[in-house]
């Protein structure tokens, strides 16, 4: 099958501007757009991690198919496999760098007993693998079906088990209950997971729904009917997102199912101009930076968060070496805010640096 370099421009520009909001100089000066919103509402940086989850569906329209002709046994197989190996290298980023130093001086092991379980890759891996077991099993009409109940179910769920708010939602008494609130995330001031199970179920959709725009394009082409499907999708899973965040409001942290219906919206009107721009009209000169990005995807974006882990370790003086290059290097060379974005930019620049080295001798990491 024919690989769209559109979709592989979409994961490289997703991977591009998440370690541009992961990382900037100084979190207390950062522009508002790329910026998590607090709790209801919607950014354009709460676009970045579900079409990542999207393009994760759009490797799925090449792998399933592989796997269908393989039988079951190699769904099983190869699904478990990889999707573990994700979920294991995401629990190691917070575990990392896996020993501490004590008030004596001895080095041990850091306690798995409060390493935190949740996260990016670890979501990443249960919705491709929920993802892949659906679509293997239950077929293109089952997928539609889970899609329609997790989106609806998840809507009951919340407004049944919780409310809204982060003291009393129902994801994180979930979670608490499972697994225990030493191993959530605390950045909020008390155990709440933004990277929860319970969210597992409506983030899955949006990687069926990658699945579902990959296949259309593999199948029917990238010629104008096709667009013209994406485009009046996209229009109506946005119009029917915002009308019913009226009720359910859009949240990131929550995964509610109106966020959800919006990126996926949203993913079908950036991926058809995508597509226009680059598969209709030829225009490829502009691409090949998001393909470094796209041709080791999970290698760079781990890279970039081990790197942010030892820099913060490392200190010059009183302040971390993360802290240190910020205002060293960056803060005496523009406003506050300016200064945290070119930082954030400089070292996105650097991991793609490290991506283009290896495209160059053909290193490709996978899982």
């Amino acid at each position: 099958m024919k690989r769209l370099l559109a979709l592989d421009v979409l994961r490289g520009l997703t991977v591009a501007l998440m370690i541009v909001v992961n990382t900037p100089g100084d979190w207390d000066s950062v522009y508002a757009p790329l910026l998590h919103v607090q709790w209801h509402g919607f950014t354009p940086t709460d676009w970045v991690f579900p079409t990542f989850l999207f393009v994760v569906g759009n490797a799925l329209s090449f792998a399933v198919p592989r796997y269908a002709a393989q039988g079951h046994g190699a769904v099983l197989r190869k699904a478990l496999k990889r999707n573990t190996i994700i979920f294991l290298l995401g629990f190691a980023l917070f575990w990392f760098p896996f020993v501490t130093q004590d008030a004596s001086g001895s080095w041990g092991l850091i306690p798995l007993a409060g390493t935190r379980i949740p996260g990016v890759l670890q979501r990443i891996a249960l919705c491709s693998l929920l993802a892949t077991f659906i679509l293997n099993f239950w077929g293109s009409r089952g997928a539609v079906l889970y899609c329609v109940l997790a989106l609806l179910g998840y809507w009951g769920v919340l407004l049944t088990f919780g409310d809204l708010t982060l003291t009393g939602n129902a994801p994180a008494k979930f979670d608490i209950w499972l697994l225990g609130a030493a191993h959530l995330y605390h950045g909020e001031g008390l155990p709440f997971d933004p990277e929860g199970l319970l969210g597992t179920l409506p983030a899955t959709v949006n990687v069926i729904a990658g699945y579902f725009t990959g296949r259309m394009l593999l199948q029917q082409g990238t010629g104008k009917a096709t667009l013209r499907r994406m485009v009046q999708a996209g229009v109506l899973l946005v119009l029917l997102a915002l009308c019913w965040q009226l009720v359910l409001p859009l949240n990131k942290k929550l995964w509610t199912s109106s966020y959800a219906l919006l990126t996926i919206g949203l993913d079908l009107l950036i991926l058809a101009l995508l597509v226009y721009a680059i598969e209709v009209r030829g225009q490829r000169g502009w691409t090949y930076f998001f393909e470094v990005f796209g041709k080791n995807t999970l290698f760079i974006y781990m890279l970039s968060e081990l790197a942010v882990v030892v820099l913060v370790r490392m200190h010059v003086g009183t302040v971390s070496g993360y802290t240190w290059l910020y205002q060293q290097l960056f803060q005496p060379l523009a406003p506050p805010q300016l200064a945290s974005l070119l930082f954030a930019i400089c070292f996105m620049l650097l991991c793609w640096l490290v991506g283009w080295r290896m495209d160059q001798r053909q290193w490709y990491v996978k899982v």
